[in-house]
């Protein structure tokens, strides 16, 4: 032990340059050193963390700019675009390298024509904005709408007597089937499938947020929260929700995609938009799926709504693993 001992002479330093007297002040020893504590900072400090998650996030940024930025940048016409070449018989069907061997090299002909001579490049990246677009306003109104009635439908007891009684109703009438009978009703354009997939799209994520209400509300801190007074609503925005960050985060990751896929499949059927979308897309060019040589007019939508689908799924879960405190060790 007594090898340990450092003998202070060897620094050659006064006893003042060695030693500093400690503050008494009571104010100054109850300041905390630790850093601060940022929740949003750690979440995309997690998140990047992982390059994967960068690789992906690149990869959603680079088709919203194609599906927002560039049919802007080329002056894309939906009225006039898909019409073009329509007098042009050898313009029609044309595979990526005929395209580009009857028109010259552009990244519009890179995917060839359709069956008017369109670009397929151009209508795809158009229809994805609309489709996109869709799915965007869908989440939203559900998400928002779902999340303030779940947490009153799991805090009030008489609210939950009712919706329960609503949810049994409406839960068991195949989901698909009312969009189906709303767009029917209605005009098959935009804003009524808005409101077909958000009437009851809602209810949903509503029963979800109330069940996790459920689990959270009768805990220690809440329950002494309501002891001390403190009201119903400030309990739920200030002690539940917030804690609820990375379900709610993750619940919006799996409703996004859903929506491009209602949306695609309406349109398949028969159903969907009455505006250019992947969905509309897909289904104007159902004849070319099995004619040899015409096969990419019907597989480039298909791959872009897949992908599409995919990496906003990933990166919503992602980043809702990202928004689970316990992963900010």
């Amino acid at each position: 032990m007594a090898e340990n001992i450092v003998n202070l002479d060897e620094f050659q330093m006064s006893d003042d340059e060695l030693f500093a007297p400690v503050s008494r002040d009571e104010l100054e020893s109850e300041k905390i050193t630790a850093p601060r504590y940022s929740y949003w900072k750690s979440v995309f400090r997690v998140f990047f963390k992982k390059k994967i998650n960068i690789i992906v996030l690149s990869l959603l940024a680079l088709m919203l700019i194609f599906a927002y930025i560039y049919p802007l940048i080329i002056g894309y016409d939906a009225a006039v675009d898909p019409y073009l070449n329509l007098r042009d018989s050898a313009a029609k069907h044309l595979g990526p390298g005929e395209a580009i061997e009857k028109f010259g090299f552009n990244i519009k002909w890179i995917l060839g024509t359709g069956a008017s001579g369109q670009s397929t490049f151009d209508a795809i990246w158009y229809g994805s904005s609309i489709s996109v677009s869709l799915a965007l306003i869908c989440a939203l109104i559900n998400m928002t709408i779902g999340v303030i009635v779940g947490a009153i439908w799991g805090f009030s007891k008489k609210v939950d007597i009712v919706m329960m009684e609503v949810y049994n109703i409406i839960a068991n009438i195949p989901y698909i089937l009312l969009i189906s009978v709303v767009v029917l009703i209605l005009s098959a354009s935009f804003w009524s499938m808005v409101f077909a997939l958000t009437v009851t799209g809602w209810l949903a994520i509503a029963y979800f947020i109330r069940t996790q209400v459920v689990i959270i509300r009768d805990r220690e801190y809440n329950l002494a929260s309501r002891c001390l007074g403190t009201p119903i609503t400030r309990i739920a925005t200030k002690n539940i929700l917030p804690f609820m960050t990375s379900v709610i985060v993750t619940l919006a990751a799996t409703e996004i995609p859903s929506y491009i896929s209602y949306e695609v499949f309406l349109s398949y059927i028969g159903m969907g938009l009455s505006d250019m979308s992947l969905g509309k897309l897909i289904e104007a060019s159902q004849n070319a799926m099995l004619t040899p040589g015409w096969e990419m007019e019907f597989w480039s939508p298909v791959v872009v709504a897949s992908v599409i689908a995919v990496v906003l799924y990933v990166v919503g879960q992602n980043l809702g693993d990202a928004s689970d405190p316990r992963t900010h060790m």
